[in-house]
């Protein structure tokens, strides 16, 4: 009688399969969004999902301007940074965020899902956001990716 031997897979940088994923994030929720592109940078998708290695795929996220958020949160979202200087607290709303730089919401939010160590650093790293419709990595040969179907 034949012994099935079962081992964990372990996954590691030499180890993991990484591929390129876009996301339209037009018409999308910001938080929504937001945690599913965390859960593939993260990597758990994958069946060799390792907690403590970058297993996890790159994703681009295309027309970042056009993302919407629900109820009040266009005036009453604050974005808050300190200057490290007494008194030097500063807020922006989201909708003012969003006219200077609308690429930074979406980077707030998926960078707030992700790990706070130096694992989620780079994690980070992984991710690339472009405010139109065109990006710098068609050499990748990035595959669509429809947020539905992560779960």
């Amino acid at each position: 009688m034949d012994t099935l031997s079962y081992k964990t897979i372990s996954a590691n940088a030499a180890t993991v399969d990484k591929k390129w994923y876009i996301v339209d994030a037009e018409g999308e929720v910001l938080g929504r969004l937001a945690s599913r592109v965390a859960f593939v940078l993260r990597g758990k998708h994958k069946t060799d999902f390792t907690p403590h290695a970058d297993c996890g795929d790159n994703v681009i996220v295309i027309n970042a301007e056009k993302i919407i958020v629900t109820g009040n949160k266009t005036t009453d979202k604050k974005y808050i940074r300190h200057t490290g200087y007494p008194g030097g607290q500063r807020e922006r709303s989201f909708r003012e965020l969003m006219t200077l730089k609308p690429t930074a919401a979406v980077e707030k939010a998926v960078k707030g899902m992700l790990p706070k160590n130096k694992l989620g650093s780079q994690l980070f790293r992984n991710l690339y956001v472009y405010e139109g419709a065109e990006h710098e990595q068609q050499a990748q040969k990035p595959v669509k990716l429809e947020l539905n179907e992560i779960k």
